[in-house]
Order: structure tokens, then sequence, then C-alpha cells
């Protein structure tokens, strides 16, 4: 069986989150959405990066962000916002909206989701209750946070904007979300772990498709994993990072030359493998501390250390912090 760095990249950079809003709109209208930073002060606070997707469960707009071509989202379709990036939602392209400097989203952080939410004289604000059947557009908008550091090579391969239509939506995920939304809406119990559970499976699928979707010639994480041979080179550094690896025999593992496997690698990952294999044994080690009991000393040669001083020094390079001290930070914030 192959091995699947995406699954463990997914795994280890601990998706989360789930905060929602059930959006109605109606005539004109527009919604503008900050970048990560503020949104992970407002909704997530300790979260390194936020992403935000949003479901057109009635009607349909345009999703808009600086440098990328404004896309019009049908009714069943999903805009993605991977890298974090401020953008618009709006019934017609290049609106703006007026300067709002409440507080709500902050305010409503821990209420119980979704956050049933309308548009008001030009501006969004939580309601009680909306009247569904005089809303045009229904959307349901969600952000899932996930960590940056020490390595997460998945979020810069991703689009700045990715446009799921109705048909591109997988087939399972659709009617799941509609239901966990529904179920959250009469305050059901469990319905925060649905809700949380479900935006997982909306990102990772969004992803699969992305990587599926890619056109010859690309360059970046996920276009690498499709490649032949710098894709199994990858999969066996995640397979087994404690290894002795060197790019004579990563290359020889792969059947390209030491030349050709380097240049081929850095062109497609934008890095070299041993600087690659050097951050990802970082990830492994962040996790092992973050989730496991095992010492420092433990968790270094398991990752491929052969003293627990060297990789308390690149540890610390990489992520700003020592070992142990990184790990009581990450227990102490939950």
């Amino acid at each position: 069986m192959n091995h699947d760095p995406l699954s463990d990249v997914l795994a280890s950079v601990r998706l989360r989150g789930a905060v929602y809003y059930y959006v109605n709109l109606r005539d004109d209208w527009v919604a503008e959405t900050p970048a990560a930073p503020q949104l992970a002060e407002a909704l997530m606070p300790g979260t390194e990066h936020v992403l935000a997707y949003h479901l057109f469960v009635k009607g349909g707009g345009w999703a808009a962000t600086d440098g990328v071509p404004p896309q019009r989202v049908e009714g069943g379709g999903i805009a993605m916002f991977p890298r974090g990036d401020a953008h618009v939602l709006s019934s017609a392209p290049g609106l703006h909206a007026q300067r709002d400097d409440s507080d709500w989203q902050l305010v409503t952080r821990n209420d119980a989701k979704p956050v049933v939410v309308a548009y008001v004289d030009g501006v969004l604000r939580p309601v009680d209750e909306a009247p569904i059947g005089e809303a045009s557009t229904i959307v349901v908008c969600g952000f899932i946070g996930c960590d940056l550091r020490p390595f997460n090579p998945l979020i810069a391969a991703l689009p700045r904007l990715v446009h799921l239509p109705a048909r591109e939506v997988g087939a399972w995920i659709a009617p799941v979300l509609d239901q966990a939304v529904s179920e959250s809406r009469q305050r059901r119990p469990g319905s925060a772990a649905a809700l949380e559970r479900v935006s997982q499976l909306v990102f990772v699928d969004a992803v699969r498709r992305c990587l599926d979707g890619l056109p010859e010639g690309s360059s970046g994480w996920l276009a690498a994993l499709r490649d032949r041979q710098v894709g199994r080179a990858i999969a066996l550094l995640h397979e087994r990072p404690a290894d002795p690896w060197t790019i004579d025999e990563l290359g020889r593992q792969v059947g390209l030359s030491r030349s050709a496997l380097h240049e081929r690698f850095a062109q497609l990952v934008g890095q070299p493998p041993m600087q690659y294999l050097a951050n990802w044994r970082m990830q492994r080690g962040a996790r092992l501390l973050r989730e496991g009991n095992a010492n420092v000393a433990t968790i270094a040669q398991e990752v491929g250390y052969d003293s627990e001083a060297a990789f308390a020094r690149a540890f610390k390079r990489l992520v700003g912090q020592p070992p142990a001290a990184w790990r009581r930070a990450q227990r102490s914030t939950g």
C-alpha cells in the first residue's frame, strides 16, 4: 500500500473549528470577510490560520478576492478561501460593503451555532430568527482553523479562491452539510461536534478535487504528489522520516540520479528533498509532543535525530520555542 502524505499533513495540522453563520440576504447585498489574522482573533483565538468557505443554499452570488477574477457561484456551490485572504461575497461583481465597526462576531463567538445573520440596512447583523421565505439568497458560512507551524505545505499549495460548482461538490457532502445545519438550527445535542466534522469533510473534499483538477505543468506541493518520482520520494520521507536518508539513497529508491531528483523536487516543491525532510521531521515531532507523553529525547530519536540537543536546536529555529516549552504552551491553550 502506498503511503499517503496528504492524509499525514491533514492529520498533523489539526483541522478544527466549524464556526457557522446562516446568512439571509435579499435585493442588492454585499458581505466582506477580513483576512485570516483578524478572523482568528475574532472567532478562534490562539489559532494560527483560519480559512473560510461559503455554501450557497439558495440563490447565487459572486465571490472575489484581490488579484483573482470574481467567480459566479450558483445554488449548491461552494466558494472557499484556503489561504485566508480577505474576500467579498455580493449580489453583483465589484460591490464593496460599507464600513462596519460592530463587534458582533466577537460578541457571538461562544453562542450556539449557527448564528443566524440577516442583511439589514446595508450591514450584516445577528438576529433571533430570519424569515427564510423572504430571502433571495441564503449562504452558510463555515470557518476552519489549522496550524501553519512547524510545517504545513498544503495551504500555500492551494488556490486563493476555490470554486466548487454544485456538480463538483461531493455527492455526499451537500446533504450531510444541509443536515448538520438543519440539526444545529434546532440546537440539538451534539450539533457543534457534527458541524466540526462536516467542516473538515468539506475541506478535505475540496483539497482532493483541487488535486484531481491540477492542469499539466503545475507546480507546488499538490502537483509534486502527482509526480511519479517526486511523489514517491515524498511518500518515502513521510513513511520513514527517521531513516538516515541521503539524496543519493532517495534517488536510488525512486529511480532518479542525485542531481535529477534534487532539481525536479526543488522545482515542484520549492525546496530540496533534505530540507523538506528536516521540516517534516519537525512537524512529526510537534505532533508527538502535543499528543503523547514521550520525553523529548525519545521523540528526537523517533524523528531521526541522534541527540536531543540537535532536535531541540532545530525545533527552536523553526518554531521559536524549545520543544518542552512549546509542549507546555500547546497544552495550556488546549
